[in-house]
């Protein structure tokens, strides 16, 4: 049996932390909407920061998509360069994220208000947290890349790593829009 067609254990541990993740927005949203009905629901704009995020989501994960097609080539420096952009596309949505969450205070629109203005802040917050795993990940795949340990014949750790931070981008443009239509 190709070694490629078993399903590898760190792949199945990667989609469970996937599927574990999608639950928990999903719990989330799901409280969202039902306290929504409860009142004391104040409505307020997101932050223009959100939707500039939303684009820096979606060019961070064509950055991890050109690097994980350079490891396939055997580009090793146009894998490298790559990655580098995917990182810094990663740092870069943490500090629009930050930068958001100013833009709220500045508003007015604190993590302890009504309920809709906490909802924000905790779910932007816990996908937060997701970006730094991400942002680490790709770190550590630098890392192995510089050490030639990313190549097409060893694609395990940018396959993983491609994975995750499409799905962490691809939950960014899901939270955006979910805030987006249900103030």
């Amino acid at each position: 049996m190709n070694r490629e067609q078993v399903f590898h254990p760190k792949k199945f541990l990667l989609w469970l932390l996937i599927v574990a993740s999608v639950m928990l927005f999903a719990a989330f949203t799901s409280a969202y909407i039902v306290k929504r009905g409860d009142g004391n629901w104040r409505i307020f704009d997101l932050p223009a920061m959100f939707a500039y995020n939303t684009i820096v989501a979606i060019i961070g994960s064509l950055f991890m998509q050109l690097a994980y097609r350079a490891a396939k080539r055997d580009e090793l420096s146009k894998l490298k360069t790559q990655l580098f952009l995917a990182l810094v596309v990663g740092i870069v949505f943490m500090v629009c994220q930050y930068a958001g969450w100013k833009q709220l205070v500045a508003d007015n629109v604190y993590l302890a208000g009504s309920a809709s203005e906490s909802f924000v802040y905790v779910i932007s917050a816990v996908h937060f947290i997701h970006m730094i795993i991400a942002v680490g990940f790709v770190s550590v795949v630098i890392f192995k890349a510089y050490r030639f340990q990313v190549h097409k014949k060893n694609m395990l750790s940018i396959h993983l790593c491609t994975t995750f931070y499409h799905f962490v981008g691809l939950m960014w443009i899901y939270l955006y829009f979910f805030f987006l239509l249900n103030r």
